[in-house]
C-alpha cells in the first residue's frame, strides 16, 4: 500500500516526491495500492459513531470498510507529507484516527492497560515529508516530534517488528525545480 497525495496542492513538492517514489517503485516490481487522501475526498473527522464504538466489542467501520481492509492487507506502507507545524497534516491524523481503529489495527486490553498490536502484515514503514524548518529546530528542539509518533505510539503499539526508515527533507520551501 502507499499512500500519498497528502497535500491539496497537486504542483507540490510532497506530489512530486510521490510520483517519484511510485515510478521508482513500479520499476523495481513492487504492486502499489495508490491511496490519495485528497483526491479521493476522505473525510479525516472521526464520526460520533465511530467514537462511541472505540470501546465497544466491534469498532463502528461501516464507512471505512475498503480503507481499513487495505490497511490490513498491507505488508509495506509508504507514507509522503508535509510536516506542518511539526505534526501531521490533518486529513493524515484523522485517516490514522480512523483507519487504525480497535479491532483492526490493535485490540484493547481488557484491563485497559497496553494495547496489544493488529496489523501483523505490515514489516515495513518509510516515509518522505518535507519541512520548512531547518533540521536543529526539529531534532535538537522539538525532539522530532512527527517521528516519535510514527515510530513509538502508531508502529509500536500497532505492529510487531515493523522496520521504520524516514527521510525529512528540510528547508523544503527553499528547493526549487532545479535541485
Amino acid at each position: 500500500m502507499f499512500g500519498c497525495g497528502i497535500t491539496p496542492l497537486e504542483d507540490s513538492l510532497c506530489h512530486y516526491l510521490a510520483a517519484q517514489t511510485v515510478e521508482h517503485l513500479t520499476l523495481n516490481g513492487y504492486q502499489i495500492t495508490l491511496l490519495d487522501l485528497y483526491k479521493n475526498n476522505f473525510e479525516p473527522v472521526l464520526t460520533q459513531q465511530e467514537r462511541e464504538s472505540y470501546y465497544q466489542e466491534n469498532f463502528n467501520d461501516d464507512l471505512l470498510v475498503n480503507e481499513i481492509e487495505q490497511s490490513k492487507q498491507a505488508e509495506s506502507l509508504v507514507l509522503v507529507f508535509p510536516t506542518w507545524w511539526f505534526g501531521f497534516p490533518a486529513i493524515l491524523k484523522g485517516w490514522f484516527d480512523r483507519v487504525w481503529a480497535p479491532g483492526h489495527a490493535y485490540n484493547h486490553a481488557s484491563d485497559l492497560g497496553a494495547i496489544t498490536p493488529l496489523l501483523d502484515n505490515l514489516n515495513e514503514v518509510k516515509v518522505i515529508t518535507t519541512l520548512g524548518s531547518p533540521w536543529w529546530v526539529d531534532k535538537l528542539v522539538l525532539g522530532e516530534p512527527v517521528k516519535r509518533v510514527l515510530k513509538t505510539a502508531l508502529l509500536g503499539a500497532c505492529t510487531k517488528r515493523c522496520k521504520f526508515n524516514m527521510l525529512s527533507l528540510y528547508n523544503s520551501e527553499r528547493a526549487s525545480k532545479t535541485c
